[in-house]
C-alpha cells in the first residue's frame, strides 16, 4: 500500500491506525504550504487533491479519513479495531463522523484557516471564536463519552485515532481541553505507534497539561 499524508493535518490519524496495524505501506509527504497537493502528480492518483490519500496493493485508490479508517479495520481484523456487534459498530461511526464533521470542520478549519472565508480581519476574528467555541463544545461531550475510560470505547481504536489529530491541532493552537481529554491526549502520545507515526511526518509530540 501506499500513504500520501501532509505533516500537521488529519492524516495523522491514519498513519497512527497503519502503525497500530504493523502493516507494510509506503509513505510519502506532501507539503500543503508549498501546494504539493496540487501537482498533477498526485492529482493523477487522487483528483480531489487532498489527504488521507490510500493506495491499495491492487492500484485503487481510497480517500476520506472514516473511509480509509474503516477500511484498514476490516481489512486487518487481529488487532481487532472493528468492534463486533451492530450497536458498536454504529456507535464507532458516530464517534468517526462527530470528529470529523463538528470538531475538525466546523471547529478547527475555522481556527486554522480563517483567511479561506473572508479577507477581512474583523471576519476572521469572528471566525475563530466560532471555531473556538465549537471545539469548547465537542470536546465537553467527548470528554463526557469518554468518561472514567482510557479510550472513548474502553480499547483502543479508530476513534481515538481520530481524536489524536484533533488534539494535537488543539495544543498547537492553545485551545483549551478538558482534563480527561488531555489526559487521552498524553495517554494517546505515549503510544509507541503513535511516537513512530509522528516521528515519521516529522511531527513533535506534545504533552497536554491535566
Amino acid at each position: 500500500m501506499k500513504y500520501f499524508f501532509a505533516p500537521n493535518s488529519c492524516a495523522i490519524g491514519i498513519h497512527i491506525i497503519l502503525e497500530e496495524l504493523g502493516v507494510e505501506y509506503e509513505a510519502t509527504g506532501l507539503s500543503l504550504i508549498d501546494r504539493e497537493q496540487m501537482n498533477p502528480d498526485f492529482r493523477a492518483v487522487n483528483p480531489k487533491a487532498k489527504v488521507p490519500t490510500l493506495v491499495r496493493d491492487d492500484g485503487s485508490v481510497l480517500t476520506e479519513f472514516q473511509a480509509i479508517a474503516i477500511w484498514l479495520a476490516r481489512k486487518f481484523p487481529d488487532k481487532k479495531l472493528w468492534p463486533d456487534g451492530l450497536e458498536a459498530q454504529t456507535r464507532l461511526i458516530e464517534l468517526l463522523d462527530f470528529i470529523v464533521a463538528s470538531l475538525h470542520m466546523r471547529g478547527f478549519t475555522f481556527i486554522s484557516v480563517a483567511q479561506k472565508f473572508s479577507s477581512l480581519p474583523e471576519a476572521q476574528a469572528d471566525l475563530q471564536a466560532h471555531g473556538r467555541s465549537q471545539a469548547e463544545i465537542g470536546f465537553a461531550h467527548l470528554s463526557d463519552v469518554l468518561g472514567d475510560q482510557k479510550y472513548l470505547m474502553g480499547s483502543f481504536g479508530l476513534a481515538d485515532a481520530a481524536l489524536f489529530y484533533i488534539t494535537h491541532w488543539a495544543l498547537r493552537a492553545d485551545v483549551p481541553m478538558p482534563p480527561p481529554i488531555a489526559a487521552h491526549h498524553n495517554r494517546m502520545a505515549a503510544r509507541p505507534a503513535v511516537k513512530r507515526a509522528l516521528a515519521a511526518e516529522n511531527m513533535p509530540n506534545l504533552t497536554a497539561k491535566n
